[in-house]
């Protein structure tokens, strides 16, 4: 029987606010009945188990980090659209950690509502709109896309694990590596030859 007022989503919301706390490796489906004050059996009426759990953990994360990157990098272009898409990305990667973790899953929910979630789709489309402004085409802005991409969850990653311990702060090199992106990208290199045989 379904426990009144238990939802697949108060179900994904408690497993990932369980998330941001413990981290995401040690959310079980015990420890998210125990917050939700059920039986381990009642979650199985809203999820699978623990695995389309963490799935769906990922997607509403997706959701809510393009939500803050679309209201951050409204109206901008250019190095201010850059710099305030990073800024929100990082932002949310601090405040929501294991959420935050949960992005980087390759699992998802089976198709359907869950499996149609905008936010892994708009994280493209905003970061294609955040580079219009540097003019690149295919193949190369995929390749932008990507180092944008590596550099803001590598950095942020790092930063989470302790990564760097060096007396500089981290907020300076952080400045200094969006201002090395925005250059990069203006000045983004030409494709290279293939040799000829």
């Amino acid at each position: 029987m379904v426990r009144a007022g238990l939802t697949t989503d108060r179900v994904t919301l408690a497993g990932a606010e369980l998330a941001d706390e413990v981290g995401l490796d040690h959310v079980t489906m015990s420890a998210v009945a125990r917050r939700l004050g059920v039986r381990d059996a009642s979650l199985y009426a809203h999820v699978r188990g623990l695995e389309d759990l963490r799935g769906r953990i990922a997607l509403l994360a997706a959701d809510e980090k393009t939500i803050r990157i679309a209201e951050a990098t409204a109206g901008r272009a250019g190095k201010d659209a850059l710099t305030a898409f990073a800024n929100a990305w990082r932002a949310y990667a601090h405040a929501h950690p294991g959420r935050y973790s949960a992005t980087q899953l390759t699992a998802r929910p089976d198709p359907g509502p869950a499996g149609r979630a905008p936010g892994p789709l708009r994280a493209v489309d905003l970061t294609s709109s955040m580079l219009r402004a540097y003019a690149l085409d295919e193949p190369d802005l995929t390749d932008a896309a990507r180092l944008v991409r590596s550099t803001l969850h590598g950095f942020v990653s790092l930063e989470a694990a302790g990564g760097f311990a060096h007396p500089r702060p981290a907020e300076d090199s952080w400045t200094r590596c969006l201002d090395a992106l925005h250059a990069v990208l203006e000045r983004w290199p030409a494709p290279r030859e293939t040799a000829l045989s």
